[in-house]
């Protein structure tokens, strides 16, 4: 059999991940507002072709974000969801902060659990990050419990950390070192 280079960065069992496109905008922006009821009001994703091009502008080009999509294998590699590092810092702090939704069709299933392992892997190898932090709302019960899963431990509360859907809204800090998922110091 010959050998097939993956489409993906990397990829578990059920999802791979890759980069965001331009040419996602009518399948991200679609899933996107399927899902507005589970998003609100934690996560508003893009949901025009217009808002799309912006926000996989910055993805794309800035050196301090990296955005993944989240494809499901056995769908033809339909978007799942998405996984996003923004805030990347170099030097001696090597840390990002992610940002995550799963897509209301694909929600509930397991795959952004997958998602997330792929893109710890990802972003503490060749990314080659020490720390990632995620930042999330203390009524978002799902995404604690996936933070959670995937061996974030939460360090703190920021009170009016975030400005979302019109108000100043509190955080949970939640985060994972390279040391705590290699066992190595």
């Amino acid at each position: 059999m010959p050998y097939t280079a993956s489409r993906y960065l990397t990829e578990g069992r059920r999802v791979g991940l890759r980069h965001f496109t331009h040419d996602d905008a009518a399948e991200f922006t679609a899933r996107a507002r399927e899902s507005k009821d589970l998003h609100h009001p934690w996560l508003f994703p893009p949901d025009t072709p217009a808002a799309y091009a912006a926000y996989a502008q910055r993805l794309i080009e800035d050196p301090a974000k990296a955005g993944f999509l989240v494809c499901e294998k056995e769908a033809d590699g339909a978007l799942a969801g998405f996984v996003n590092i923004n805030n990347i810092v170099e030097g001696g702090f090597l840390c990002g902060a992610l940002g995550y939704g799963a897509f209301a069709h694909a929600a509930g299933r397991g795959l952004m659990r997958e998602a997330l392992d792929l893109v710890v892997r990802y972003a503490f190898g060749p990314m080659r990050l020490h720390r990632l932090e995620i930042n999330v709302q203390p009524g978002n019960a799902a995404s604690i419990a996936l933070a959670r899963a995937c061996g974030f431990r939460k360090e703190g509360f920021s009170p009016k950390m975030l400005y979302i859907d019109g108000a100043w809204r509190d955080h949970e800090r939640w985060a994972l070192t390279s040391e705590m998922v290699t066992g190595k110091s």
